[in-house]
């Protein structure tokens, strides 16, 4: 359950900038948006996050969407800014949309991790929406970029609730990469004392459990073909896993994007909205997976 819910005002340069980027009728759908700072628990602990509402004359009850950021530190927590950039933005589709700052950022009690017990802080927004009258159980996705894409192969190794889900520049082979990579660095600076880094960097590589991912769910991997931080053939590799387990999935790879698929902004995000609007919002069938055809 919400232990607080704050009014946020949509930030002037974020409105400025979807005036920009968006037509005139998905613009006033943005500014429509309602925003809000929200305080729930997760083990005991006081997580903060976000949760954006559709414009009130949005079709109900609506669809829903989780959003798992990336990022470590204060540096990667959602801002008022960050937040109406991505949930605000999914709001505005029609959708209701949360996202968790994790334990030990953005004002989150408890101990960052990278990976790890934070995944029980996303799983503890599910109820939360569930509980929300605006929403329809039934039609929950889930959206992760970079670490938040780490997270988001995990949930769905543990749970069959979500509809469809996005991942945009995910690690996936932690195994394989050498200690003095900057993301097996990372890594190994949220471990808990005592703790095999092997067995850990394994437990975030999703190439390794594709097969144990939900095959109810169907799955965008995304990637930019520059990304100097994850790089490409971290989707590559997953995409040849899902291809072998028989897992519904989409591989997009964009030439010349970097880690955050800047410059393909404006395709990224409608081949991101036509996923969740098709498998989401209006329950398509499951792809045929598998050979089949001529």
């Amino acid at each position: 359950m919400l232990l607080e819910q704050l009014s946020v005002e949509l930030p002037p340069a974020i409105r400025s900038l979807m005036r920009r980027r968006l037509s005139p009728p998905e613009y006033a759908n943005f500014c429509a948006v309602r925003l809000f700072s929200i305080a729930y628990r997760s083990q005991e602990l006081r997580i903060r996050g976000y949760l954006a509402l559709p414009p009130a004359e949005s079709p109900r009850p609506a669809p829903a969407l989780i959003f798992n950021r990336g990022g470590v530190g204060e540096r990667g927590a959602l801002t008022p800014y960050t937040a109406a950039a991505t949930i605000g933005l999914y709001a505005s589709w029609g959708y209701v949309a949360i996202a968790s700052q994790y334990r030990g950022a953005g004002g989150s009690e408890g101990r960052e991790e990278w990976g790890g017990a934070e995944l029980e802080d996303i799983l503890a927004l599910l109820p939360i929406l569930e509980s929300l009258p605006e929403v329809d159980p039934e039609r929950i996705g889930v959206i992760g970029g970079s670490r938040g894409g780490m997270l988001t192969l995990q949930l769905l190794r543990r749970c069959s609730r979500f509809r469809a889900a996005v991942v945009i520049g995910a690690p996936t082979m932690l195994h394989a990469l050498p200690p003095t990579d900057p993301l097996y660095r990372t890594l190994l600076r949220f471990l808990p004392e005592g703790s095999s880094p092997m067995h850990e960097a394994a437990e975030r590589s999703a190439v390794l459990w594709a097969h144990e991912l939900c095959k109810q769910t169907p799955l965008l991997v995304m990637h930019g073909t520059g990304d100097r931080r994850v790089p490409a053939e971290h989707a590559l590799y997953l995409g040849l896993a899902l291809q072998r387990a028989l897992h519904p999935y989409k591989l997009i790879l964009y030439d010349n994007a970097d880690h955050v698929l800047a410059g393909r902004w404006a395709e990224s995000t409608a081949d991101l909205r036509w996923w969740v609007d098709h498998y989401v919002r209006d329950r398509a069938p499951l792809p045929r997976v598998g050979p089949h055809g001529a």
